[in-house]
Protein backbone atom coordinates (compact mmCIF):
# COMPACT_ATOMS: atom_id res chain seq x y z
CA UNK A 1 0.00 0.00 0.00
CA UNK A 2 1.50 3.52 -0.79
CA UNK A 3 1.55 6.32 1.33
CA UNK A 4 -0.83 8.15 -0.91
CA UNK A 5 -3.40 5.12 0.61
CA UNK A 6 -3.05 5.11 3.89
CA UNK A 7 -5.96 4.66 5.49
CA UNK A 8 -7.48 6.51 8.88
CA UNK A 9 -7.33 3.18 11.09
CA UNK A 10 -3.18 2.51 8.78
CA UNK A 11 -2.17 6.15 10.83
CA UNK A 12 -3.04 4.60 14.05
CA UNK A 13 -1.86 1.15 13.58
CA UNK A 14 1.78 2.56 12.60
CA UNK A 15 1.74 4.74 15.71
CA UNK A 16 0.26 1.65 18.02
CA UNK A 17 3.50 -0.21 16.30
CA UNK A 18 6.19 2.19 16.23
CA UNK A 19 5.53 4.27 20.01
CA UNK A 20 2.56 2.07 21.80
CA UNK A 21 2.88 3.69 25.08
CA UNK A 22 2.84 6.64 23.57
CA UNK A 23 -0.38 9.15 24.89
CA UNK A 24 -3.13 9.17 22.26
CA UNK A 25 -6.00 10.82 24.04
CA UNK A 26 -6.55 12.06 27.57
CA UNK A 27 -10.48 12.49 28.95
CA UNK A 28 -11.36 13.27 32.40
CA UNK A 29 -8.47 11.68 33.86
CA UNK A 30 -8.50 8.63 31.93
CA UNK A 31 -6.06 7.84 29.63
CA UNK A 32 -5.46 5.93 26.13
CA UNK A 33 -2.32 4.96 24.66
CA UNK A 34 -1.50 4.09 20.54
CA UNK A 35 -1.63 0.68 21.47
CA UNK A 36 -4.62 0.37 23.65
CA UNK A 37 -6.54 3.32 21.18
CA UNK A 38 -5.68 0.23 18.07
CA UNK A 39 -6.73 -2.93 20.26
CA UNK A 40 -9.80 -1.08 21.44
CA UNK A 41 -10.61 -0.32 17.62
CA UNK A 42 -10.12 -3.52 16.91
CA UNK A 43 -12.44 -5.19 19.15
CA UNK A 44 -14.86 -2.69 17.85
CA UNK A 45 -14.83 -3.61 14.95
CA UNK A 46 -14.62 -7.64 15.77
CA UNK A 47 -18.01 -6.84 17.44
CA UNK A 48 -19.72 -5.55 14.55
CA UNK A 49 -17.93 -8.02 12.07
CA UNK A 50 -19.25 -10.70 14.60
CA UNK A 51 -22.97 -8.79 14.89
CA UNK A 52 -23.23 -9.45 10.86
CA UNK A 53 -22.95 -5.76 9.97
CA UNK A 54 -21.58 -5.41 6.71
CA UNK A 55 -19.22 -3.07 4.86
CA UNK A 56 -21.11 -0.04 3.83
CA UNK A 57 -23.30 -0.17 6.53
CA UNK A 58 -23.78 3.14 9.10
CA UNK A 59 -23.32 3.25 12.89
CA UNK A 60 -24.22 6.09 14.70
CA UNK A 61 -22.81 8.05 17.74
CA UNK A 62 -24.96 10.37 19.87
CA UNK A 63 -23.16 12.23 22.55
CA UNK A 64 -20.61 14.58 23.87
CA UNK A 65 -17.17 14.67 23.21
CA UNK A 66 -15.50 11.94 24.70
CA UNK A 67 -12.41 9.78 24.48
CA UNK A 68 -13.81 6.41 23.01
CA UNK A 69 -15.82 7.81 20.36
CA UNK A 70 -12.88 7.45 18.59
CA UNK A 71 -11.82 4.04 19.11
CA UNK A 72 -15.42 4.09 17.93
CA UNK A 73 -14.97 5.56 15.01
CA UNK A 74 -12.00 3.82 14.18
CA UNK A 75 -13.18 0.43 14.57
CA UNK A 76 -16.24 1.03 12.42
CA UNK A 77 -13.35 1.86 9.70
CA UNK A 78 -11.49 -1.34 10.39
CA UNK A 79 -14.67 -3.45 9.82
CA UNK A 80 -15.60 -1.15 6.44
CA UNK A 81 -18.22 0.51 8.11
CA UNK A 82 -19.49 4.81 8.02
CA UNK A 83 -19.79 6.31 11.45
CA UNK A 84 -22.49 9.15 11.60
CA UNK A 85 -21.87 11.29 14.13
CA UNK A 86 -25.23 12.76 15.54
CA UNK A 87 -25.36 16.43 16.28
CA UNK A 88 -26.67 16.38 20.12
CA UNK A 89 -28.45 19.50 20.52
CA UNK A 90 -30.74 19.08 17.72
CA UNK A 91 -34.40 19.26 18.32
CA UNK A 92 -35.97 15.64 18.75
CA UNK A 93 -37.85 15.83 15.34
CA UNK A 94 -34.44 17.01 13.90
CA UNK A 95 -32.01 13.72 15.23
CA UNK A 96 -35.61 11.30 14.31
CA UNK A 97 -35.40 12.86 10.52
CA UNK A 98 -31.80 12.57 10.71
CA UNK A 99 -31.54 8.68 11.77
CA UNK A 100 -34.32 7.50 9.96
CA UNK A 101 -32.39 8.78 6.63
CA UNK A 102 -28.79 7.58 7.45
CA UNK A 103 -30.34 4.10 8.30
CA UNK A 104 -27.85 2.63 11.09
CA UNK A 105 -27.74 -0.75 11.70
CA UNK A 106 -25.70 0.33 15.15
CA UNK A 107 -26.33 2.82 17.38
CA UNK A 108 -23.58 4.44 20.45
CA UNK A 109 -25.53 6.99 22.12
CA UNK A 110 -24.84 8.61 25.79
CA UNK A 111 -27.44 7.90 28.17
CA UNK A 112 -28.90 11.94 28.93
CA UNK A 113 -29.90 11.00 24.59
CA UNK A 114 -31.47 7.68 24.93
CA UNK A 115 -35.00 8.95 24.78
CA UNK A 116 -33.55 10.55 20.87
CA UNK A 117 -32.99 6.93 19.53
CA UNK A 118 -36.36 4.89 20.80
CA UNK A 119 -37.71 2.98 18.17
CA UNK A 120 -34.94 3.40 14.99
CA UNK A 121 -34.89 -0.70 14.68
CA UNK A 122 -31.01 -0.57 15.69
CA UNK A 123 -28.97 -2.14 17.71
CA UNK A 124 -28.29 0.24 21.17
CA UNK A 125 -25.23 0.94 22.92
CA UNK A 126 -24.69 2.82 25.63
CA UNK A 127 -21.34 4.45 26.56
CA UNK A 128 -22.37 4.27 30.17
CA UNK A 129 -24.88 2.59 32.71
CA UNK A 130 -28.52 3.15 32.46
CA UNK A 131 -31.10 0.80 32.66
CA UNK A 132 -30.81 -2.69 30.45
CA UNK A 133 -29.09 -1.67 27.44
CA UNK A 134 -25.45 -3.01 26.91
CA UNK A 135 -23.00 -0.92 27.18
CA UNK A 136 -20.10 -0.20 24.69
CA UNK A 137 -17.03 -1.84 26.71
CA UNK A 138 -18.50 -4.95 27.93
CA UNK A 139 -19.54 -5.31 24.10
CA UNK A 140 -16.10 -4.17 22.53
CA UNK A 141 -14.24 -5.99 25.44
CA UNK A 142 -16.00 -9.28 25.10
CA UNK A 143 -14.07 -9.83 21.45
CA UNK A 144 -10.30 -10.55 20.56
CA UNK A 145 -8.13 -7.80 19.57
CA UNK A 146 -6.88 -9.25 16.47
CA UNK A 147 -7.38 -6.64 13.94
CA UNK A 148 -9.82 -8.19 11.07
CA UNK A 149 -7.76 -5.49 8.43
CA UNK A 150 -11.48 -4.83 6.80
CA UNK A 151 -10.58 -0.92 5.55
CA UNK A 152 -13.07 0.18 3.29
CA UNK A 153 -11.45 1.52 0.46
CA UNK A 154 -9.19 4.76 0.19
CA UNK A 155 -12.22 6.02 -2.14
CA UNK A 156 -15.10 4.70 0.24
CA UNK A 157 -16.63 6.20 2.96
CA UNK A 158 -15.65 6.18 6.91
CA UNK A 159 -17.31 9.26 8.40
CA UNK A 160 -21.06 10.84 7.32
CA UNK A 161 -22.07 14.36 8.28
CA UNK A 162 -25.01 15.75 8.15
CA UNK A 163 -25.42 19.53 6.96
CA UNK A 164 -28.28 21.71 6.36
CA UNK A 165 -29.39 23.35 2.99
CA UNK A 166 -31.46 25.66 1.68
CA UNK A 167 -34.68 23.55 1.77
CA UNK A 168 -33.93 22.74 5.58
CA UNK A 169 -33.44 19.25 4.83
CA UNK A 170 -30.54 18.02 6.26
CA UNK A 171 -28.18 15.90 4.02
CA UNK A 172 -25.50 13.33 4.97
CA UNK A 173 -21.90 14.15 3.38
CA UNK A 174 -19.97 11.14 2.78
CA UNK A 175 -15.81 11.60 3.46
CA UNK A 176 -13.71 8.78 2.16
CA UNK A 177 -9.74 8.08 3.67
CA UNK A 178 -8.87 10.12 0.58
CA UNK A 179 -11.27 13.01 1.73
CA UNK A 180 -9.90 13.25 5.68
CA UNK A 181 -6.41 12.08 4.71
CA UNK A 182 -5.56 13.53 0.97
CA UNK A 183 -4.27 16.73 1.52
CA UNK A 184 -2.15 15.80 4.15
CA UNK A 185 -0.55 12.96 1.73
CA UNK A 186 2.33 15.65 0.99
CA UNK A 187 3.66 17.26 4.59
CA UNK A 188 6.46 18.66 3.26
CA UNK A 189 4.45 21.14 0.94
CA UNK A 190 2.28 22.38 3.81
CA UNK A 191 2.25 25.89 5.12
CA UNK A 192 4.21 25.77 8.85
CA UNK A 193 0.79 26.78 11.01
CA UNK A 194 -0.90 23.66 9.26
CA UNK A 195 1.76 21.27 10.27
CA UNK A 196 1.65 18.71 12.89
CA UNK A 197 4.07 16.53 14.57
CA UNK A 198 4.44 13.64 17.08
CA UNK A 199 5.78 16.43 19.83
CA UNK A 200 1.95 18.32 19.63
CA UNK A 201 -0.69 18.31 22.11
CA UNK A 202 -3.64 19.41 20.96
CA UNK A 203 -7.25 20.23 22.19
CA UNK A 204 -10.27 18.70 20.75
CA UNK A 205 -12.89 21.22 22.07
CA UNK A 206 -15.18 21.58 18.96
CA UNK A 207 -17.51 19.37 19.02
CA UNK A 208 -17.25 15.99 16.91
CA UNK A 209 -20.49 15.54 15.22
CA UNK A 210 -18.51 18.73 13.29
CA UNK A 211 -15.48 18.25 11.17
CA UNK A 212 -13.79 21.01 13.59
CA UNK A 213 -14.36 18.39 15.91
CA UNK A 214 -13.72 14.91 14.34
CA UNK A 215 -11.06 16.17 12.18
CA UNK A 216 -9.21 17.76 14.06
CA UNK A 217 -9.21 14.57 16.59
CA UNK A 218 -8.22 12.61 13.60
CA UNK A 219 -5.57 15.09 12.53
CA UNK A 220 -3.87 14.77 16.42
CA UNK A 221 -3.84 10.79 15.64
CA UNK A 222 -2.92 10.53 12.12
CA UNK A 223 0.17 12.26 13.44
CA UNK A 224 0.96 10.74 16.53
CA UNK A 225 0.38 13.29 18.91
CA UNK A 226 -1.72 13.87 22.15
CA UNK A 227 -5.14 14.44 22.49
CA UNK A 228 -6.78 16.38 25.05
CA UNK A 229 -11.00 15.97 24.89
CA UNK A 230 -13.21 18.20 25.77
CA UNK A 231 -16.63 17.13 26.81
CA UNK A 232 -17.99 20.99 25.91
CA UNK A 233 -16.19 24.10 26.19
CA UNK A 234 -16.20 25.55 29.13
CA UNK A 235 -13.73 28.36 28.99
CA UNK A 236 -12.36 27.36 32.82
CA UNK A 237 -12.12 24.50 32.28
CA UNK A 238 -10.23 24.78 28.72
CA UNK A 239 -7.85 27.25 30.32
CA UNK A 240 -7.10 24.73 33.34
CA UNK A 241 -6.41 22.01 30.41
CA UNK A 242 -4.21 24.55 28.65
CA UNK A 243 -2.02 24.73 31.43
CA UNK A 244 -2.16 21.55 32.79
CA UNK A 245 -1.02 19.25 29.46
CA UNK A 246 0.85 22.44 27.82
CA UNK A 247 -1.34 22.66 24.43
CA UNK A 248 0.50 23.28 21.56
CA UNK A 249 -2.41 23.53 18.88
CA UNK A 250 -6.12 24.20 19.47
CA UNK A 251 -9.51 24.95 17.52
CA UNK A 252 -11.94 27.32 17.76
CA UNK A 253 -14.81 29.98 16.35
CA UNK A 254 -14.31 33.42 17.02
CA UNK A 255 -17.22 33.70 19.69
CA UNK A 256 -15.39 30.98 22.24
CA UNK A 257 -12.26 32.93 21.64
CA UNK A 258 -13.50 35.90 22.71
CA UNK A 259 -15.23 34.01 26.00
CA UNK A 260 -11.96 32.86 26.72
CA UNK A 261 -10.02 35.73 26.52
CA UNK A 262 -12.88 37.36 28.36
CA UNK A 263 -12.30 34.81 31.45
CA UNK A 264 -11.09 36.62 34.47
CA UNK A 265 -8.35 33.78 34.66
CA UNK A 266 -6.95 34.51 31.18
CA UNK A 267 -4.92 37.43 31.83
CA UNK A 268 -2.72 35.66 34.12
CA UNK A 269 -2.50 32.67 31.94
CA UNK A 270 0.68 31.25 31.34
CA UNK A 271 0.05 30.71 27.08
CA UNK A 272 4.21 30.40 25.83
CA UNK A 273 3.55 26.81 25.42
CA UNK A 274 0.62 27.39 22.90
CA UNK A 275 1.80 27.65 18.96
CA UNK A 276 -1.36 28.39 17.13
CA UNK A 277 -4.88 28.94 17.68
CA UNK A 278 -6.60 27.91 14.70
CA UNK A 279 -10.29 29.21 14.27
CA UNK A 280 -13.29 29.34 11.77
CA UNK A 281 -16.81 29.61 11.29
CA UNK A 282 -16.08 33.81 10.49
CA UNK A 283 -13.34 35.60 9.85
CA UNK A 284 -11.92 37.38 13.47
CA UNK A 285 -12.91 40.75 14.58
CA UNK A 286 -10.02 43.44 14.99
CA UNK A 287 -10.83 44.26 18.39
CA UNK A 288 -11.04 40.69 19.16
CA UNK A 289 -7.70 39.96 16.63
CA UNK A 290 -5.75 42.90 19.14
CA UNK A 291 -7.23 41.49 23.29
CA UNK A 292 -6.16 37.81 21.60
CA UNK A 293 -2.61 38.88 20.88
CA UNK A 294 -2.35 40.71 24.05
CA UNK A 295 -3.96 37.64 26.24
CA UNK A 296 -2.41 34.84 24.79
CA UNK A 297 0.02 36.18 21.90
CA UNK A 298 0.53 33.18 19.86
CA UNK A 299 -0.17 32.48 16.11
CA UNK A 300 -3.33 32.71 14.70
CA UNK A 301 -4.70 31.28 11.50
CA UNK A 302 -8.29 31.45 10.25
CA UNK A 303 -9.47 28.41 8.53
CA UNK A 304 -12.30 27.78 5.92
CA UNK A 305 -13.83 24.98 4.47
CA UNK A 306 -17.21 23.13 4.73
CA UNK A 307 -18.10 19.54 5.63
CA UNK A 308 -18.19 19.00 1.84
CA UNK A 309 -14.73 19.76 1.73
CA UNK A 310 -13.88 17.54 4.76
CA UNK A 311 -13.18 21.09 6.48
CA UNK A 312 -9.86 23.36 5.92
CA UNK A 313 -9.26 24.05 2.15
CA UNK A 314 -8.17 27.80 2.35
CA UNK A 315 -6.36 29.62 5.55
CA UNK A 316 -4.96 32.79 6.14
CA UNK A 317 -1.64 31.99 7.86
CA UNK A 318 -0.39 33.77 11.25
CA UNK A 319 2.04 36.19 9.20
CA UNK A 320 -1.49 37.92 7.48
CA UNK A 321 -2.23 38.50 11.28
CA UNK A 322 -2.05 42.40 11.70
CA UNK A 323 -3.35 43.84 15.04
CA UNK A 324 -2.99 47.20 12.80
CA UNK A 325 -5.75 45.76 10.23
CA UNK A 326 -5.36 45.02 6.34
CA UNK A 327 -6.99 44.03 3.49
CA UNK A 328 -5.63 40.78 3.80
CA UNK A 329 -7.30 40.34 7.50
CA UNK A 330 -10.56 40.70 5.18
CA UNK A 331 -10.13 37.78 3.60
CA UNK A 332 -9.90 34.12 3.82
CA UNK A 333 -6.19 33.33 2.85
CA UNK A 334 -4.41 31.04 0.09
CA UNK A 335 -5.56 27.54 -1.16
CA UNK A 336 -3.86 24.52 0.51
CA UNK A 337 -1.92 22.93 -1.85
CA UNK A 338 -3.79 20.70 -3.99
CA UNK A 339 -6.60 22.68 -3.55
CA UNK A 340 -8.17 24.47 -6.97
CA UNK A 341 -9.88 27.40 -6.46
CA UNK A 342 -11.50 29.16 -9.34
CA UNK A 343 -14.60 32.24 -9.36
CA UNK A 344 -17.58 31.17 -11.54
CA UNK A 345 -20.08 33.34 -13.02
CA UNK A 346 -23.76 31.84 -13.18
CA UNK A 347 -22.48 30.11 -16.69
CA UNK A 348 -19.89 28.63 -15.34
CA UNK A 349 -16.98 30.51 -16.77
CA UNK A 350 -13.66 31.66 -14.66
CA UNK A 351 -13.99 35.30 -13.97
CA UNK A 352 -10.71 37.10 -13.70
CA UNK A 353 -9.05 39.01 -10.58
CA UNK A 354 -11.25 41.11 -8.91
CA UNK A 355 -14.36 40.00 -10.11
CA UNK A 356 -17.22 38.50 -7.86
CA UNK A 357 -18.88 34.71 -8.16
CA UNK A 358 -19.17 31.65 -6.94
CA UNK A 359 -16.21 30.32 -5.38
CA UNK A 360 -15.70 26.94 -6.87
CA UNK A 361 -13.04 23.98 -5.42
CA UNK A 362 -11.61 21.06 -6.71
CA UNK A 363 -9.31 18.91 -4.65
CA UNK A 364 -8.64 15.11 -2.91
CA UNK A 365 -10.65 16.65 -0.16
CA UNK A 366 -14.02 17.13 -1.89
CA UNK A 367 -16.51 14.54 -0.62
CA UNK A 368 -17.74 11.77 -2.51
CA UNK A 369 -21.61 12.87 -2.60
CA UNK A 370 -24.94 13.01 -0.11
CA UNK A 371 -26.08 9.82 0.36
CA UNK A 372 -28.64 8.59 -1.49
CA UNK A 373 -29.56 11.55 -3.33
CA UNK A 374 -27.74 11.52 -6.47
CA UNK A 375 -29.54 14.74 -7.63
CA UNK A 376 -27.95 17.11 -5.08
CA UNK A 377 -24.86 15.56 -5.45
CA UNK A 378 -24.83 16.59 -9.00
CA UNK A 379 -25.96 20.12 -8.77
CA UNK A 380 -22.82 20.36 -5.81
CA UNK A 381 -20.41 18.48 -7.81
CA UNK A 382 -19.72 19.01 -11.49
CA UNK A 383 -18.40 16.64 -13.82
CA UNK A 384 -15.02 17.93 -13.84
CA UNK A 385 -15.04 17.48 -9.68
CA UNK A 386 -15.25 21.38 -9.08
CA UNK A 387 -17.29 21.69 -5.99
CA UNK A 388 -19.87 24.42 -5.48
CA UNK A 389 -19.33 26.62 -2.32
CA UNK A 390 -22.44 28.54 -2.29
CA UNK A 391 -20.42 31.44 -0.86
CA UNK A 392 -20.02 34.61 -3.51
CA UNK A 393 -16.56 35.96 -3.08
CA UNK A 394 -13.37 37.23 -5.27
CA UNK A 395 -9.42 36.72 -6.07
CA UNK A 396 -7.26 39.21 -5.57
CA UNK A 397 -3.72 38.81 -8.50
CA UNK A 398 -1.57 37.12 -5.44
CA UNK A 399 -4.05 34.45 -4.86
CA UNK A 400 -5.73 35.74 -1.39
CA UNK A 401 -9.55 34.72 -1.57
CA UNK A 402 -12.34 37.59 0.01
CA UNK A 403 -15.86 36.55 0.57
CA UNK A 404 -18.11 38.98 -0.61
CA UNK A 405 -21.59 37.13 0.35
CA UNK A 406 -23.15 33.95 1.31
CA UNK A 407 -25.21 33.03 -1.89
CA UNK A 408 -27.32 30.44 0.50
CA UNK A 409 -28.09 32.98 3.12
CA UNK A 410 -26.54 30.97 5.62
CA UNK A 411 -26.16 32.29 9.16
CA UNK A 412 -23.42 31.70 11.69
CA UNK A 413 -24.15 32.07 14.86
CA UNK A 414 -21.69 30.93 17.31
CA UNK A 415 -20.13 29.12 14.93
CA UNK A 416 -23.08 26.64 14.24
CA UNK A 417 -24.67 27.54 10.71
CA UNK A 418 -27.77 28.10 10.40
CA UNK A 419 -30.46 28.05 7.25
CA UNK A 420 -32.99 30.57 7.19
CA UNK A 421 -35.29 28.31 5.58
CA UNK A 422 -35.23 25.32 8.27
CA UNK A 423 -36.00 28.24 10.83
CA UNK A 424 -39.07 29.56 8.20
CA UNK A 425 -40.18 26.08 8.38
CA UNK A 426 -40.70 25.72 11.74
CA UNK A 427 -42.42 29.39 12.49
CA UNK A 428 -44.95 28.97 9.59
CA UNK A 429 -46.26 25.39 11.50
CA UNK A 430 -47.45 28.16 13.99
CA UNK A 431 -51.14 28.86 13.45
CA UNK A 432 -50.92 32.80 13.60
CA UNK A 433 -48.16 33.61 11.63
CA UNK A 434 -49.21 34.26 8.13
CA UNK A 435 -45.43 35.05 6.70
CA UNK A 436 -42.15 34.89 7.79
CA UNK A 437 -38.61 35.61 7.27
CA UNK A 438 -35.50 34.70 8.76
CA UNK A 439 -32.36 36.10 8.81
CA UNK A 440 -28.79 37.28 10.67
CA UNK A 441 -28.49 40.45 12.57
CA UNK A 442 -24.85 41.69 13.85
CA UNK A 443 -24.31 40.39 17.81
CA UNK A 444 -21.69 41.33 19.74
CA UNK A 445 -21.16 37.84 21.06
CA UNK A 446 -22.49 35.27 18.66
CA UNK A 447 -20.88 37.29 15.26
CA UNK A 448 -24.95 36.91 14.40
CA UNK A 449 -27.79 36.16 15.56
CA UNK A 450 -31.36 34.89 14.22
CA UNK A 451 -34.40 36.99 13.94
CA UNK A 452 -37.64 36.56 12.33
CA UNK A 453 -39.34 38.44 10.94
CA UNK A 454 -43.19 37.91 10.71
CA UNK A 455 -46.15 38.66 9.22
CA UNK A 456 -49.50 37.97 11.09
CA UNK A 457 -52.61 36.12 10.31
CA UNK A 458 -54.97 38.77 9.97
CA UNK A 459 -56.70 39.16 13.59
CA UNK A 460 -53.42 37.57 15.13
CA UNK A 461 -51.66 39.35 17.50
CA UNK A 462 -48.47 36.58 18.64
CA UNK A 463 -46.37 36.95 21.31
CA UNK A 464 -42.58 36.47 20.53
CA UNK A 465 -41.94 34.91 23.58
CA UNK A 466 -44.03 32.32 22.66
CA UNK A 467 -43.38 32.09 18.61
CA UNK A 468 -39.89 31.55 19.95
CA UNK A 469 -40.14 28.92 22.14
CA UNK A 470 -42.38 27.08 19.19
CA UNK A 471 -39.38 27.06 17.32
CA UNK A 472 -37.47 25.45 20.60
CA UNK A 473 -39.57 22.51 20.27
CA UNK A 474 -38.80 22.20 16.55
CA UNK A 475 -35.90 23.01 15.99
CA UNK A 476 -32.18 23.47 17.98
CA UNK A 477 -32.35 26.28 20.57
CA UNK A 478 -29.37 27.61 18.74
CA UNK A 479 -31.55 27.54 15.25
CA UNK A 480 -34.65 29.46 17.14
CA UNK A 481 -34.79 33.17 16.81
CA UNK A 482 -33.36 35.30 19.66
CA UNK A 483 -35.68 38.20 18.39
CA UNK A 484 -38.91 39.14 16.64
CA UNK A 485 -40.42 41.71 14.95
CA UNK A 486 -43.32 42.08 13.04
CA UNK A 487 -44.73 43.77 9.66
CA UNK A 488 -47.45 43.87 7.46
CA UNK A 489 -45.39 42.19 4.22
CA UNK A 490 -42.60 41.37 3.55
CA UNK A 491 -40.43 42.53 0.18
CA UNK A 492 -40.39 40.12 -2.56
CA UNK A 493 -39.12 39.75 -6.29
CA UNK A 494 -41.68 39.37 -9.17
CA UNK A 495 -41.22 35.46 -8.82
CA UNK A 496 -41.98 35.44 -5.13
CA UNK A 497 -39.03 34.73 -3.92
CA UNK A 498 -38.14 36.78 -0.10
CA UNK A 499 -35.59 39.01 -0.82
CA UNK A 500 -33.38 38.42 2.69
CA UNK A 501 -30.76 41.21 1.54
CA UNK A 502 -33.17 44.01 2.11
CA UNK A 503 -33.85 43.02 5.01
CA UNK A 504 -30.29 42.76 6.04
CA UNK A 505 -29.50 45.71 4.70
CA UNK A 506 -32.08 47.22 7.06
CA UNK A 507 -30.87 46.25 10.12
CA UNK A 508 -27.27 46.74 9.53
Amino acid sequence: MGKSAITIADHVRAHAAATPDAIALIFEGRETSYAALDRQASRVANALIAGGHVPGGRVAYLGKNRDDYFGFWLGAAKAGLVTVPVNWRLAAPEVAYILADARPCLILVEPEFLDRVAGQGATILLTDPCGDYPLLADWRDAQADTDPRRDAGYDAAVLMLYTSGTTGQPKGAMLSNRSLLGLRASEPDLPDWYRWSAADVSLIAMPIFHISGSGWGLWTLQHGAKGVVVREFDPARVLDLLVTFRISKIMLVPTALRILCDHPAAAATDFSFLRTICYGGSAIPLDLLRQAIAVIGCGFAQMYGMTETAGTIIGLPPQDHDPDGSERMRGIGLPLPGVRVRISDEAGNTLPPGAIGEILVASQANMIGYFDRPDATAEAIDADGWLRTGDAGWMDADGYLYLADRIKDMIITGGENVYPAEVENALYSHPAVADVAVIGVPDAKWGEAVKAIVVPQEGETPDPDALIAWARERIAAYKAPKTVDFRSDLPRNPSGKILRRLLRDEYR
